[in-house]
């Protein structure tokens, strides 16, 4: 038997080690993504159109005019 014979008991532990280890990489990758984007900045809308509203050749050639 020799070196494989802890492999079935061991397996399972293996994999929850691995598991952790990916999420924690994942974890580091999205606190530094987030932190090189810096914070969200939810006022920062874009104008909506008004459905009941028709779109002109003025609104299209010149959209910040209101």
């Amino acid at each position: 038997m020799g070196i494989h014979y802890d492999y079935k008991s061991t397996k399972g532990n293996k994999l929850m080690e691995k598991q952790a280890k990916r999420e924690k990489k994942l974890a580091e990758k999205k606190a530094k993504r987030l932190a090189k984007e810096g914070p969200k900045k939810e006022g920062e809308k874009t104008p909506k159109l008004d459905p009941n509203k028709p779109i002109s050749l003025d609104f299209l050639t010149n959209p910040n005019k209101e």
